[in-house]
């Protein structure tokens, strides 16, 4: 069993403007110890995932239907005092933006001291002692004094740490990270990745990572699911979703990467912009911005499958897609080619698109085994 299930699980937001399809029927799973990576663009859906994971979507948001389960029972049928119990508890999550996560009007050091005191029982001492050793754990500087401090005394880097202390600080069976290195520069960016990594292994946490950025899932990630307009486009294991990705969606994310030493002028990018959930197109969401789309693609809403069978995905799929290519509704195919160049360090993966692209495109992709920071 699971550590984390997610089952058909759709949310929407009742607003003026119209109902907002921000999640539609999302399936997942997250093992014990496993890092999941969520990517796709902004609205894809990413964050209100996570906030239904932990029971914080508010009004006008609201959790239509669809099971939440961790550890076999369901966390949206629980009451708001079990969940509570949980949350923070059993699953943590570092919020994407450290600053306004933390109360202004309250020291770091108490906001963890008193997350410590509610779940695991521990007094006043014993809940700054614990604290101290968790800012020190995630690398700040002079811990014991910093407790006392306020947030704005921490820099941003460090006010992330802060953030993620608090939520390791009950040994968490699950860490959400909604793009924890928001607004960092990359010095910082590296070391929060690094010590995210090494302490999920040292605590044996599984880790739901949401990030637009592909480097970043190359380096922490085990299997990682690509969002679009609220659904699932394609899940896969790293390596494959790298070295095989299969939906056009993926393809044009893995195309925009920088490379060093790329001597275009610019950056391959897709074309449009995230489709408006209150009107969704027909058939494939995606189908307006992808080079590859036919008439077929604007009336059927492509399921997910086994790219190599077409048979409809099961839990026992390790690589799935949403593409009519699969099912062979399409007349003229994907036109792109993938090629990995091996190198010393990296992996290139050239992805040449087809006549029906609007050029061709070379990305540098990190070694989704390795580690990009060598």
């Amino acid at each position: 069993m699971s550590l984390l299930e997610v089952n058909d699980l759709t949310v929407k937001f009742y607003t003026e403007e119209g109902v907002v399809n921000a999640v539609d029927n999302l399936s997942f799973s997250i093992d014990r110890g496993e890092k999941f990576g969520v990517v796709g663009e902004s609205g894809a859906g990413k964050s209100v995932t996570a906030l239904s994971v932990m029971r914080l979507i508010e009004s006008p948001g609201h959790i239509e239907s669809g099971e939440v389960l961790f550890n076999g029972e369901n966390l949206l049928e629980m009451s708001d005092e079990e969940i509570r119990s949980i949350r923070g508890n059993e699953i943590a999550m570092v919020f994407q933006d450290a600053q306004t996560a933390l109360n202004p009007v309250y020291t770091v050091g108490e906001q963890i001291s008193e997350t410590i005191r509610h779940h695991l029982g521990y007094d006043e001492t014993e809940a700054k002692e614990r604290s101290i050793q968790l800012l020190d754990t995630v690398g700040i500087p002079d811990a014991e004094s910093r407790f006392s401090d306020y947030p704005h005394e921490f820099s941003g880097g460090m006010q992330q740490r802060a953030i993620i202390a608090m939520a390791l600080s009950c040994d968490p069976d699950l860490l959400i990270c909604d793009e924890p290195t928001t607004a960092l520069d990359v010095t910082i960016e590296t070391k929060i990745l690094q010590e995210i990594e090494t302490l999920a292994d040292e605590f044996d946490t599984a880790i739901q990572l949401i990030t637009h950025d592909l480097g970043v899932v190359a380096d922490v990630c085990d299997r990682v699911m690509v969002m679009y307009a609220g659904k699932p486009v394609e899940k896969a294991p790293v390596e494959e979703l790298y070295y095989d990705p299969k939906h056009p969606y993926t393809v044009g994310l893995m195309s925009s990467i920088p490379r060093i030493g790329d001597e275009r002028e610019r950056l391959q990018t897709i074309p449009g912009t995230m489709p408006d959930l209150v009107d969704l197109p027909s058939g494939c969401s995606f189908h307006p911005r992808c080079p590859y789309a036919e008439e077929s693609c604007t009336r059927s809403e492509p399921a997910l499958v086994d790219p190599e069978t077409g048979a409809v995905a099961t839990d026992d799929d390790e690589h799935v897609a949403a593409c009519l290519e699969y099912t062979g509704e399409l007349t003229d195919g994907l036109g792109y080619e993938v090629t990995v160049r091996d190198s010393s360090d990296d992996a290139e993966v050239e992805t040449v698109a087809g006549a029906k692209a609007s050029s061709a495109v070379d990305t540098d992709v990190p070694d989704a085994g390795g580690d990009r920071r060598d």
